[in-house]
Parts: C-alpha cells; structure tokens; sequence
C-alpha cells in the first residue's frame, strides 16, 4: 500500500496580487532572469530560450499563459526552472515569495465561478491565514497540445 503524503512543500509566488504555489519537487532552482533569445513559430506565452549554467531552456511568460497584463519585468522578477514529466521550462513570474509546508486537507477543489483562461490551470485553492494561494497543475500549463514545445526540445 502507498504511503500517503500529508504536507506538501510549496514555493509560493505572485503574478500581479495574486499568490500561486507549486510542489518544491517539480523546482529545479529560481533564477533572475537571464537574457532571453525569441524563438519563431511558438505560441504568445512561449518567450523564446535561455541558456541557464550551459542548458538552452525554454521560458514561458506565466502572466501571457494566464492571461493577465503583462508589465515590464523588475529587480524582484524571477524564472521558476520546474521539470514536468521530463520537460524542462522557466516560468517568469513576478517575485518567488516564500516556500510553505501545506497540509493536503488545506488544498480545497477550484471554484467552477470564473471564467478565464487561468482556471484551466488550478489543481486547487488553500485559504491559509488570510492569504488565498493558487495551486498551480504544471502537467496542464505545460501542456505539450498548448504549444510548440518540441520545436524547442534537443
């Protein structure tokens, strides 16, 4: 029988006032961001590549994926490298805030009230000491039928 995991570590960032969090164990590190070299042909989120300690990367644009304005970057600005179903992306974020223990009990089901392109995204809400975090599904943001992803694949 499988162990159930209680607490999950989660790195929580913000995009815009909201706060979002993935699971630590699909972060491979959060860097400033690097110079980024546009790629033709890949969907309007898909930034273009960055080379990262020798790796050519992909980055996406998580405000562009989720449909929020996009603002200049800042000093705060980071890329979240995350490997997903052995995909490997930087997502550019506005600030990478903090990293949480959450309880499995804390992640509620997404409200089915709104109705944006960021919904399709949601693994679940926590409400945690008045903060409401996002819980972000990555194997649904990086959807390989959401984008040319493999024309950036080695």
């Amino acid at each position: 029988m499988s162990e159930i995991i209680e607490n999950q570590k989660m790195i929580i960032f913000q995009l815009s006032e909201n706060e979002y969090a993935i699971p630590v164990n699909q972060v491979r590190s959060i860097e400033k961001i690097l110079p980024i070299t546009r790629v033709p042909n890949v969907a309007h989120f898909v930034k273009g590549v960055m080379n990262l300690r020798g790796v050519v990367t992909p980055v996406i644009d998580l405000r562009n994926r989720f449909g929020i304005k996009e603002v200049e970057y800042s000093n705060h600005s980071r890329v979240i490298i995350v490997n997903v179903e052995e995909i490997e992306v930087g997502l550019i974020v506005d600030e990478a805030n903090d990293v949480l223990d959450i309880h499995n009990d804390n992640i509620q089901p997404s409200p089915d009230i709104t109705k944006n392109s960021e919904v399709d995204f949601i693994g679940g809400v926590v409400n945690l000491e008045k903060r409401l975090i996002t819980v972000i599904d990555l194997s649904k943001v990086l959807d390989r039928n959401a984008f040319l992803l493999n024309r950036l694949e080695g």
